[in-house]
């Protein structure tokens, strides 16, 4: 029988999972034990329910991702971390610090950033109240764990329908992580990175980070990076035994963003492996950005109630050059607040009370845009004479003449609350909500704008003023149980909806844009000994007035309401140690996303003509994504990683006119040696040096474009720790 390969592929899957997990374990007796027997075996979490809980008793797909991992990877991205989760497709468009992230098809409308998607630094969002995410924000080098949630139900999913990424960085009182650890690799990549910490006295400790990283990527033009982050932490210890901790940090990050391919430019890529050539005509996009963040969190217990408030402010400003228009935002000022409490009671059973209530507001003044001062330009053609010169390319990203200026202020406020009761010693049961109210108040006056029908800038005889003042309610309720079946397997369920509001930008394309909701119906199986995990999860998630982009033939994007769509999926993934030095991991993720109600407006001149996409798939998201590890520890202190990585075929348009083949096999290796305190450490990213897209895209008149994936890549570090 000849089986079509998405079957194939699920079948090689858990064959590898079986292989991973002895028949004996499958065959665990029932009897019920001790089962906190196997908690040393499980890994601590509180993204998903904002306390302390191993992950076998979440109700919900999580994945951590733990120190050991992180301490492989160079670190040079967030992505070296997270890929090859179940789920989650994450790779880099510039080879920095920006990652195209999408979880369980949330996050596929973003062209720079991240969307739909909440990020969380230490308890304090990194998202904005509309959604969009930057990883400028964060150090790569200061991370301890990374914590990801997948769908609807986070308690700190406010306004964000696709999940959580908790990054979680070294405490201020752990002193015994202080190292100076150097690289340097392949296309100018450099890497410099030093912590000190410890106890000023009894009461008082502290800590002090500062990072820099460098890239050239001169294997393609214009995507040089380097990045600077500076942060000094203080921690006290109180005499009621609370803990106040407190951080100050400063970053600075330059970008240059690399123009898209067209058909043959991507070809003469492949033939190459460089990249010199761009179809685009804005040749200079980049953001540059500096950012000042401070937190600070405060815990007491007090009998049974334990207190955790935190406060937070950054102020941030970026240059940021992009299609058609130069964005300059002297500063956007953001301060918030997290009232949390948790309260242990007798309800039913051993329950927690946990609470709290979220305000936030980012306020932006006299933010502006303007033209491209340097370009090549073209005659207007013969058909109209008296046109403008039509724009050719950019030959530099100097500013020009004003085009815009705008005021915004976007507000966040909430309340959230979950009760986790336990009727027996088996079951766990969580019942709770978030209840968030977002407003937008923008202020813009336009001046002029690119006009894509002439490829020219066109000014108006007078300002345009426009005022948007648009409020969204969302209602985000979850009901989860987990069920412990022995001392080794639990299983869960989980219902949850959130919602997920359009971005600032969007708003403006397009005021009619309504609030996404999505419903998720989920059930797994978790277990956990001390030399295998498995984790399995099984969903259907309908989502309502999805936002979904459109690529117009001039290739701007616009943002519309799909009716209803369905995301159904199966993820898994497992861990074996095959003996004392070798381990083996493996997972995969079957996807099956489509319109069950689309009526998608393509654009043909100033007219707008609807197409109905109903029962098609969602672009971008492959129906099958696998990865495969093994790794290696030797007493002498070597070790060896192999982890690679598969991404299936996927449709490139709402049409679904064309599949773009994917990738098989994206292999990252480690190499090191560990003595003491020394440690050398050989990274290599892509080692077979496959030639790929990282994303290809398809205009509604067939126009293709596509980013380039990065080239192997090696990366040599050395640290000293102390």
């Amino acid at each position: 029988m000849k089986y079509p390969k998405t079957r194939k592929q699920l079948i090689l899957s858990i064959t590898l999972l079986n292989t991973l997990i002895p028949t004996s374990i499958l065959a665990e007796e029932t009897s019920t034990g001790n089962l906190e027997e196997t908690s040393d075996y499980d890994v601590i979490s509180v993204t998903a329910t904002r306390i302390e809980r191993g992950t076998k008793e979440v109700a919900g797909a999580i994945d951590v991702i733990d120190s050991e991992r992180i301490e492989s990877e160079k670190m040079f991205n967030i992505k070296d971390a997270i890929q090859g989760t179940p789920g989650v497709l994450i790779d880099s468009k510039n080879s920095a610090y920006d990652s195209r992230l999408i979880i369980r098809g949330a996050g596929q409308k973003a062209n720079y950033g991240v969307r739909e998607i909440m990020v969380i630094r230490d308890g304090v969002p990194m998202t904005d109240p509309d959604s969009f995410s930057r990883f400028d924000f964060i150090d790569t080098q200061d991370i301890e764990r990374i914590e990801i949630t997948k769908g609807p139900g986070s308690l700190y999913g406010a306004g964000s329908s696709g999940g959580t990424i908790q990054i979680i960085s070294k405490s201020v009182f752990d002193t015994d992580s202080n190292r100076v650890k150097v690289g340097a690799g392949e296309y100018g990549q450099s890497n410099l990175h030093g912590r000190v910490a410890g106890d000023i006295n009894d009461s008082n400790a502290f800590s002090l980070t500062a990072s820099y990283r460098k890239s050239d990527n001169d294997w393609r033009d214009w995507n040089e990076f380097e990045s600077s982050q500076v942060s000094f932490k203080h921690g006290l210890l109180l005499d009621n035994e609370a803990t106040l901790e407190s951080e100050l940090s400063y970053h600075k990050a330059d970008l240059q963003i690399p123009g898209s391919m067209d058909e043959n430019d991507f070809e003469r890529y492949l033939d190459s492996g460089e990249q010199r050539d761009t179809s685009s005509q804005w040749q200079h996009s980049g953001r540059y950005s500096t950012i000042w963040f401070f937190n600070s969190r405060y815990e007491q217990e007090i009998g049974d109630l334990t207190l955790k408030p935190r406060i937070y402010a950054n102020y941030w400003d970026h240059y940021h050059p992009v299609t058609g228009a130069i964005n300059d935002n002297p500063g956007t000022m953001v301060i918030g607040t997290d009232l949390e409490f948790a309260y242990q009671h007798h309800l039913w059973g051993k329950s927690t009370l946990v609470s709290g209530i979220t305000a936030r507001r980012d306020e932006t003044k006299d933010s502006k845009k303007f033209a491209y001062a340097d370009l090549e330009t073209n005659p207007p053609p013969p058909w109209n004479p008296m046109g403008p010169d039509t724009i050719v390319r950019t030959l530099s990203d100097r500013p020009g003449d004003l085009l815009e200026v705008e005021d915004a202020t976007n507000t966040l406020y909430g309340i959230f609350l979950q009760e986790t009761l336990r009727p027996t010693e088996r079951t766990t049961l969580d019942i709770g909500f978030r209840y968030d109210r977002t407003s937008f108040d923008i202020d813009n006056t336009a001046f002029g704008e690119y006009d894509w029908g002439s490829s020219s800038y066109v000014f108006f005889p007078t300002p345009v003023t426009t005022l948007t003042d648009k409020t969204f309610n969302l209602f985000s309720p979850k009901l989860g149980i987990t069920y412990a079946l022995n001392e080794v397997f639990n299983v869960y369920g989980v219902a949850a909806q959130s919602g997920q509001v359009p971005s600032e930008s969007e708003i403006q394309g397009n005021p009619k844009l309504d609030a996404a909701t999505a419903r998720n119906i989920e059930v797994g199986l978790k277990g956990r000994s001390r030399d295998w995990s498995l984790d399995l999860s099984i969903y259907n998630t309908r989502v309502t007035d999805e936002i979904v982009s459109v690529l117009n033939p001039d290739l701007t994007t616009e943002h519309q309401n799909a009716g209803k769509t369905s995301k159904k999926g199966v993820e898994i993934s497992g861990r074996y140690n095959l003996t004392n030095r070798f381990w083996t991991e493996a997972g995969f993720a079957y996807s099956d996303y489509t319109f069950e109600e689309f009526i998608e407006l393509v654009r043909a001149g100033p007219v707008q003509i609807p197409h109905d996409r109903s029962g098609n798939r969602l672009p971008f998201v492959p129906r099958q994504q696998y990865s495969l590890g093994l790794g290696y520890s030797h007493p002498s202190g070597f070790k060896a990683v192999v982890r690679s990585n598969s991404w299936g075929s996927y449709y490139m348009d709402n049409a679904n006119t064309e599949k773009y083949e994917g990738y098989e096999f994206l292999t990252n290796l480690m190499l090191g040696y560990f003595t003491g305190p020394h440690s050398l450490q050989l990274n290599v990213s892509n080692l077979f040096d496959k030639r790929y897209a990282t994303e290809v895209k398809k205009s509604t008149n067939g126009d293709k474009t596509y980013s380039a994936g990065a080239p192997r890549t090696a990366m040599l570090s050395y640290a000293y720790s102390f």
